[in-house]
């Protein structure tokens, strides 16, 4: 992969990275792909750039997507008929993307079953405008019933971006870091770029998904696995990933 650096363009291979286990491609389920049709197209783009297992994550938030098991776990039955009505070869799985509220802490309290992938692994938010005031007790919560949560896209979190030590904390409070594969291009501005690259050279992130919503990020992602500089930052970095090819 290493020898594209030589050239000013690299070939689009994502296979370093092998599994995506942040995307909202399950259609119709929250504000990711709405139609049979485009969660096809968009899995063979993406199995054309590399990925061999995609984990999707579609939003569970009360009151705005009214996801839960048994809404998501049906979908992902049907995506799965339709791989193999088209022929399709690719691993996929589904698991949530969590925000972290009041409503999480009662699943939690009250027991119901969570969504995970992986070992154990459970993919957490919270808002853009505000951090949740429960995050560090839901972080505990979760890791105390053996529960590894992840952080979805910290670096996009503008109430951290001048209190970059948060960063840390979470890290030392057992959760798991992970990044928008399109903050390395830009996509979400110069300081979400900023940290997101800080976060790499400091061996802090531990997952990078892709976060795909619509045409407009795998345009981007596209783009982005064209440029030689992305493959560069990942020289010397071991992301977790790959081990959830098993």
């Amino acid at each position: 992969m290493f020898s594209l650096f030589r050239s000013s363009k690299a070939t689009p291979d994502l296979s370093f990275i092998s599994v995506d286990m942040h995307s909202h491609l399950l259609p119709g389920l929250d504000d990711g792909l709405q139609e049979m049709e485009q969660t096809i197209q968009y899995v063979k783009e993406l199995q054309q750039l590399g990925y061999k297992k995609l984990i999707c994550t579609p939003h569970i938030l009360t009151g705005v997507y009214n996801n839960s098991p048994q809404t998501i776990l049906p979908k992902l039955e049907l995506v799965r008929a339709a791989f193999a009505e088209n022929n399709l070869d690719m691993q996929i799985e589904a698991a949530a993307e969590y925000m972290v509220d009041g409503d999480l802490e009662s699943y939690i309290n009250d027991g119901l079953p969570l969504l995970t992938f992986g070992k154990n692994f459970i993919l957490i938010e919270m808002s853009y405008a505000a951090a949740s005031s429960n995050i560090e007790q839901i972080i505990f919560q979760l890791r105390l019933k053996g529960l590894q949560p992840i952080l979805a896209h910290p670096e996009r979190y503008i109430y951290y971006m001048s209190n970059q030590t948060q960063y840390e904390r979470f890290v030392d409070l057992g959760c798991l870091l992970q990044i928008n594969i399109l903050s390395l291009l830009g996509y979400y501005g110069e300081a979400s770029k900023d940290i997101a690259e800080t976060l790499l050279r400091k061996n802090m992130v531990s997952f990078i998904g892709t976060d795909m919503h619509h045409d407009n990020h795998l345009g981007a992602l596209k783009k982005l696995a064209s440029k030689k500089s992305f493959y560069k930052l990942f020289e010397s970095i071991e992301l977790k990933n790959k081990e959830l090819l098993s």
